[in-house]
């Protein structure tokens, strides 16, 4: 099973509580910890998270350069419990504009697990859908492919996700029933389960409500 989750609330935690932004993404780091040991411990095979949109740049410096820290120190502090619990970590989106030594740390962190054969844990950094689809097409450019060689296999097989299923379930936190530019093509069938729970709140019980739910559902592919 794959799924996927757009981890959204942590501004609205904080501010809940009259706390800096920083603290909200403070907090669903705690979050992913919880969702990833949870998910390596039910047999997941594949869990992808939405943690930094290319739109995302628009905000204020000093949250982003935060996000930064945060997910260096994440990638370093996170790498035991990898080991531990056997997971392989990736990372899809564009690595320009983060930081050289935050891509050395999840580099680093990438190679020590890939040989890892449990969960695979993929962060979507830098992510944006659209522009994963205009990279396809340019990939595809530049190798020449006949314009009638190309079909849906030809697009999947160009996207960062190449190699991966597509996801069976998408979670939304927070109430908010929209895509957000995340997996655009790699959805089309997937089935979502939207909670009205801000992501640093969100924890193993709602994962599995939301698993049991996935499950008694009858699922179609390509009919109405």
């Amino acid at each position: 099973m794959h799924l996927a989750i757009i981890m959204d609330g942590n501004g609205r935690w904080a501010q809940q509580r009259k706390l800096p932004r920083y603290e909200g993404h403070r907090a669903g780091a705690k979050t992913v910890r919880t969702v990833t040991e949870t998910c390596a411990a039910l047999g997941i095979e594949q869990l992808t998270l939405y943690c930094l949109s290319s739109e995302n740049w628009k905000r204020p410096k000093e949250e982003l350069d935060f996000l930064m820290v945060l997910l260096k120190d994440y990638v370093i502090g996170e790498r035991e419990t990898m080991m531990k619990n056997d997971i392989r970590l990736s990372i899809i989106g564009r690595r320009s504009g983060i930081p050289d030594d935050v891509l050395a740390e999840v580099d680093r962190s990438i190679e020590l697990t890939a040989k890892n054969t449990g969960l695979c844990l993929c962060l979507a950094i830098n992510y944006g859908a659209r522009g994963e689809i205009v990279d396809a097409v340019r990939e595809i450019v530049r190798k020449g492919i006949a314009p009638e060689s190309i079909d849906e296999d030809c697009i999947t097989n160009h996207l960062y996700t190449v190699g991966m299923p597509e996801p069976d379930l998408l979670i939304r936190t927070a109430g908010e029933y929209r895509l957000s530019n995340y997996l655009l093509w790699q959805l089309s069938y997937a089935e979502f389960w939207i909670t009205e729970t801000l992501w640093p709140d969100f924890d193993a019980e709602h994962l599995r409500q939301a698993l049991d739910d996935f499950a008694k559902r009858r699922r179609r592919f390509g009919g109405l």
